[in-house]
């Protein structure tokens, strides 16, 4: 498979969902949101943005499965699958807050050969696929060089359902706060991500994610030489669905932080 000719047309792809999105947008009806759960919200958006991605993906590739967000759609796929989240940052769209992202990989067998991130409002592309670099608007990337937490921006997100680890994870939000430059709260997980792929964030840390929270931007950070692993420093992540993401060069110093509140 020529990975690079796929990834260019999954970046169309993303690109005319995200133009979807952009225009509803301006009008936007907060009547029409729905409860999937506590906090977990969608919308009419979402979902129709979600089809609009199957439909073109299915015919890039007819035999690939789907693991969606919205579940529109149920497919199962022998070697290759994608998965997608339509609107990564709903609570930010609903809300107005213009950080939001269409986030969308391409996994063969269980590993990532192409992701693609698609920040919508400041219209950046981030992108890449095996074999190659990571990009934003074509333009290679790659992780920081700061090599201590004290010089470090570090992005996470705040559980807004399964409580169970709160007290944990406050303690920990508590000593970040005081040996890092600063702790950041954006709200779109696959925005973190990328983030930290291009050298704005030294790292990223969440738990209780889903695997289209950040299958794409995962990749993208490693292709962009940085580290992906799980709470334990192990390389499942994908199941175990807590995840940091680093340049490479904190990662002991944030594992060690995690392991004294995650025992």
């Amino acid at each position: 498979m020529n990975y690079e000719l796929i990834c260019t047309k999954v970046i169309s792809i993303a690109r005319l969902a995200g133009n979807f999105i952009r225009r509803e947008a301006m009008l936007f009806d907060a009547s029409r949101i729905e409860y999937k759960g506590l906090n977990d919200m969608v919308s009419y958006v979402d979902k129709t943005a979600e089809q609009k991605l199957v439909a073109n993906l299915s015919k890039l590739l007819p035999d690939a499965g789907f693991i969606t967000e919205e579940n529109t759609v149920s497919i199962s796929g022998k070697t290759y699958t994608w998965i997608i989240d339509p609107l990564d940052g709903t609570t930010n769209f609903i809300h107005g807050i213009p950080t939001y992202a269409v986030s969308i990989a391409l996994y063969e067998e269980d590993k990532p050969v192409v992701g693609v991130v698609y920040e919508i409002n400041r219209g950046e592309m981030f992108y890449a696929y095996k074999g190659g670099a990571a990009y934003l608007n074509k333009k290679e990337i790659a992780v920081s060089k700061r090599d201590t937490l004290g010089s470090s921006l570090l992005a996470t997100g705040f559980p807004y359902y399964q409580f169970d680890k709160q007290p944990q994870y406050m303690n920990l939000f508590a000593q970040m706060m005081r040996e890092c430059h600063g702790l950041r709260r954006i709200g779109s997980a696959a925005t973190d991500l990328i983030y930290v792929a291009c050298g704005r964030f030294e790292a990223f840390f969440e738990y209780n994610l889903q695997q289209w929270d950040f299958a794409a931007g995962a990749f993208i950070v490693q292709q962009a030489g940085g580290e992906v692993c799980n709470f334990s420093g192990g390389n499942d992540y994908f199941n175990t669905r807590e995840i940091l993401a680093t340049n490479g060069l904190v990662t002991k110093e944030i594992l060690k932080a995690i392991e004294t509140h995650f025992k």
